[in-house]
């Protein structure tokens, strides 16, 4: 009979403080549940969810219940306590590896690679004196029955510090088949031996405990097999993965798993003495099912596809979900009323409160997920969210049965306590009746039926798919007919495709034929190397955001007629991003495709409902009270004959006319760049850094240099550095040049520089207006109501049409007209103009001035002393500029006023391309 074959009331446990260890070193555990909980709900906000969740659970969950628990197994297996001044050290040990993890996510959020290594070196020495301190005492404690088990824990610790090298080398991103490789590798080092290892050594003696049974006679012989068969075979597995030898990685996941099996027989042997009895026997059962199950599927994956990222990628809810959560919850759930104390009937009360609709929970929770573990495809969308939802909820059911639990532990305490200070004998419960504690406590005082909680656990699952199916009837085949004419019905089969995703702008297949009655299941693989796309179809079903080399499954639902799909990101499907499904009878013949015909991969898209939300723009209100407006007054060239500058590629939302704010894309957070300013022979640095969520460039007009590397795309979190030498003078336009760049531009993409001409003369006053356009809609989810603080977006479709919303000088359509510009009457002052388009030029005019200065594509069109102008009397009244094109006029202004200046271009104009000077004695 092992040592913890009852629950019972163990020994004080140390204070320090007034407070216990278990209960100090305990805490971790439960921010690490909490947190969970919070990612869970606000995974769609979070990026790269699925990669922080699983490092939640592994690092911060797993790793800091492993030492607290594998702590306290080490003392009562040994019956040694650990001296009291090593207690802070392992408490210190525990808040490191927390720590540790913490900036491990962060690192991996920030994409700082250093900072992961960091925590990884932190989380790996912290483990590693864990290991040592474990060995330590088992070396000054007497022999004892199970050192082996305690002998493993510190095996199992030692195998963390490796994994988490390659966990460092894999936050690289370096390119497949390493990335594959090192994967696989740290998934066998850490999953595998860490946890397999720990949690199989921790069952031995504890599985018996919590069926309440004696130990397999047979446990301990088979355990030296068991164990030692894991360990090897996690090692081999991990060695055959980052030499990318399959028949040696398949070698070790044979023999991990024949360990794994000797576990289970071990635990089927005993449970077969007394079933488990609730949650806590059952949930560590099926979490080692999961983990025998879960090998042996990657053994076959492996030995099929080779050692690929999507195998461990397809696993990870089986392993996390299946094995390494419901272990340690079954465990906890065990674990914590005994540890927590207050007598035997006290801690059977506790039991009973958090083992509340224990097999009911565990059964929902294993068909939901084997359910959604099922390959995409197989499982409808709409029933994937739900039963993710059921199984969601199933878990957290955790936290207030354990805070229920705890409750119970603490009256019970207290209630000792008070009996021991009164000098009374503490109450005793008989076999089979109700204790005091557990009848103070409103334990339940009979049995559950485990086969009517069973029953209601796969009623429940049944109920959460067939919501599933009501909400999108489509996708299961049920209700296919959009009108009352189609009769098709589905056929139960399944094609799958799989779609490229290309660098110019198209999908490959564009046309799909798919038989009528089908399933269509798409795999989207973005060859892009530069830009996210997605895949979005007219039905509703999407692959969502895919970035570069990334893959995602569509579920477009059974097919019964034709389907248009496109991508969503803006500006790519007007450049031919778009997809349509064809029905096909059993000769090919295409089904019910009229009005279809014309729309293949290159055809116009299908015609979008969008309202533009500048159309009620008055154009004489002041922008809003949070909108600064751009200063247009500019500084001289500097000095220094190298300019430097970082342009950070932002996505934000900013105001461009009162009451329209655009979701706009910008250079350093500003619609419209900044200004860069230089002389001839000046050398400017830039290095891009894009923070948005796809693909951006910047195209320098003002730098004469070959394009390809320079100009290139490149993706989310990338930075590259362009450097040029201004070789000739002039207003020079910048702007983002990835396709398709109207819509970048109009997106605010786009800035100035400006190089000097030779000998510029000083003037007193010099500003800088560019001019350019946009066309904005509002995204048609988000109709019809328009509700306040809905964002447009870039329309490109009207861009196309060529008819703008708004027209604007610096970025906002009546900044100027409230935002004065300054001048004193006979101050000579200089306007620099640049007409940014994207596809619109500008007429500049300034009612009631006139220019006795053009300057236009680095040269004088007029000036005082100009050969046409012998006299100095010749005069202009405006700077004509075609898209791209920039130039400056001067002027001086006689008398005080208010100067209005315009496009000439008064369509233009009335858009918004106006503002004032105000002119002063």
């Amino acid at each position: 009979m092992p040592t913890l074959s009852k629950p019972q009331d163990p020994a004080p446990a140390t204070k320090k403080h007034g407070r216990s260890w278990h209960r100090t070193a305990g805490k971790p555990v439960r921010w690490w549940m909490t947190a969970l909980i919070l990612v869970l709900g606000f995974h769609r906000w979070i990026p790269d969810t699925r990669w922080l969740m699983v490092h939640m659970v592994t690092l911060g969950l797993i790793t800091t219940s492993i030492m607290v628990w594998s702590q306290h197994f080490t003392e009562a297996l040994l019956h040694h306590r650990l001296p009291d001044h090593e207690r802070p050290r392992q408490i210190l040990r525990i808040y490191g590896v927390t720590a540790g993890t913490v900036l491990l996510m962060v690192g991996m959020l920030a994409d700082w690679w250093w900072l992961t290594l960091v925590s990884a070196t932190i989380i790996g020495g912290l483990l590693t004196w864990h290991g040592l301190s474990l060995l330590s005492q088992l070396r000054t404690a007497l022999p004892a029955r199970f050192g082996i088990t305690v002998r493993w824990y510190a095996v199992a610790a030692f195998f963390l510090p490796v994994g988490a090298i390659f966990g460092a080398i894999l936050a690289l991103d370096l390119a497949d088949p390493w990335h594959s490789r090192l994967l696989l590798t740290h998934q066998a080092v850490n999953v595998l031996g860490f946890v397999g290892l720990t949690v199989s050594a921790t069952l031995l003696t504890l599985w018996p405990t919590m069926v309440r049974t004696r130990m397999e006679e047979t446990a301990t012989a088979l355990s030296r097999i068991a164990l030692p068969a894991m360990a090897a075979g996690s090692l081999v597995a991990a060695g055959g993965a980052l030499g990318g030898w399959v028949p040696v990685v398949v070698l070790g996941l044979f023999g991990y798993a024949v360990g794994v099996g000797l576990v289970g027989r071990i635990m089927i042997r005993t449970g077969m003495r007394k079933l488990p009895e609730g949650y806590m026997g059952w949930s560590v059962a099926s979490g080692i099912a999961w983990l025998f199950v879960t090998v042996v599927i990657a053994l076959i994956l492996v030995a099929v596809q080779g050692i690929q990222t999507s195998v461990m990628g397809a696993l990870t809810i089986p392993f996390v979900a299946g094995f390494l959560l419901q272990t340690l919850l079954g465990a906890m759930s065990y674990i914590l009323p005994s540890t927590m104390g207050g007598g035997p009937a006290t801690v059977r009360a506790s039991l009973a409160a958090i083992n509340r609709g224990g097999v009911y929970r565990v059964t929902v929770l294993n068909l939901c997920i084997a359910l959604f573990a099922l390959p995409a495809g197989m499982l409808p969308s709409w029933v994937r969210a739900v039963v993710s939802i059921v199984g969601a909820v199933a878990f957290a059911a955790f936290i207030p049965l354990m805070i229920s639990s705890a409750k119970v532990s603490v009256a019970g305490r207290r209630r000792l306590m008070a009996q021991r200070a009164a000098g009374q004998a503490p109450a005793t419960d008989t076999a089979g009746g109700s204790s005091s504690a557990a009848a103070s406590t409103g334990a339940p005082d009979r049995k559950p039926n485990p086969l009517r909680q069973i029953v209601a656990g796969v009623l429940t699952v049944l109920l959460a798919v067939g919501a599933g199916i009501a909400v999108a009837p489509q996708s299961a085949g049920i209700g296919l007919s959009s009108g009352t004419e189609n009769t098709v019905q589905a056929t139960g089969n399944t094609t799958e495709i799989t779609m490229h995703a290309n660098q110019d702008m198209r999908f490959d297949p564009g046309d799909i034929e798919v038989p009528v009655g089908d399933r269509l299941v798409i795999t989207l693989i973005n060859d892009d190397p530069t830009n996210v796309h997605d895949l979005v179809f007219a039905n509703g079903a999407t692959s969502g955001r895919v970035g570069p080399g990334d893959s995602a499954v569509v579920d477009a639902g059974i097919i019964t007629e034709p389907l248009e799909g496109w991508c969503s990101v803006i500006g790519h499907r007007s450049m031919g991003m778009t997809v349509t499904v064809i029905p096909v009878d059993e000769q090919g013949n295409p089904v019910g495709t009229a009005g279809h015909e014309e729309h293949g991969a290159g055809g116009a898209p299908p015609a979008i409902d969008s309202q533009d939300p500048a159309a009620d723009v008055d154009f004489n209100a002041a922008p809003g009270e949070a909108f600064e407006a751009r200063d247009p007054a500019l500084d001289p060239a500097p000095n220094e004959t190298v300019h430097e500058l970082t342009l950070d590629v932002q996505e934000v939302a900013r105001e461009v006319a009162p009451g329209v704010t655009l979701d706009a894309w910008t250079f350093n957070g500003d619609y419209t760049g900044p200004t860069l300013r230089g002389k001839v022979g000046d050398v400017f640095e830039v290095t891009l850094t894009n923070s948005g969520s796809m693909g951006h460039s910047v195209d320098f007009h003002a730098g004469d240099v070959s394009p390809d590397e320079t100009m290139r795309t490149i993706a989310p979190g990338e930075s590259l550095v362009y450097r040029f030498e201004a070789v000739r003078s002039g207003i020079w336009l910048y702007h983002c040049a990835t396709a398709p760049m109207s819509t970048h531009v109009a997106a605010g993409m786009f800035g100035a520089v400006i190089i000097d001409p030779p000998d510029l003369p000083e003037v007193d006053r010099e500003y800088l207006l560019v001019q350019n356009e946009t066309y904005v809609t509002v995204p048609p989810a988000e109709q019809p109501d328009l509700p306040d603080g809905v964002n447009a977006v870039v329309d490109p479709a009207a861009i196309a049409a060529g008819t703008p919303s708004l027209t604007m000088f610096n970025g906002h359509a009546t900044q100027y007209m409230h935002d004065k510009l300054p001048a004193r009457t006979n101050e000579r002052v200089r306007i620099w103009v640049l007409a940014a388009g994207p596809s619109k030029g500008t007429s500049f005019h300034v009612v009631g001035g006139q220019f006795d200065t053009v300057y236009k594509e680095g040269a004088y069109l007029l000036s005082p002393s100009s050969p046409g102008n012998p006299s100095g009397t010749g005069g202009a009244q405006a700077l004509d500029l075609a898209p791209a094109q920039g130039g400056f006029v001067e002027m001086s202004f006689p008398e005080a006023g208010t100067y209005t200046f315009v496009n000439h271009s008064f369509a233009e104009a009335e858009r918004g391309a106006r503002g004032q000077i105000e002119v002063t004695e």
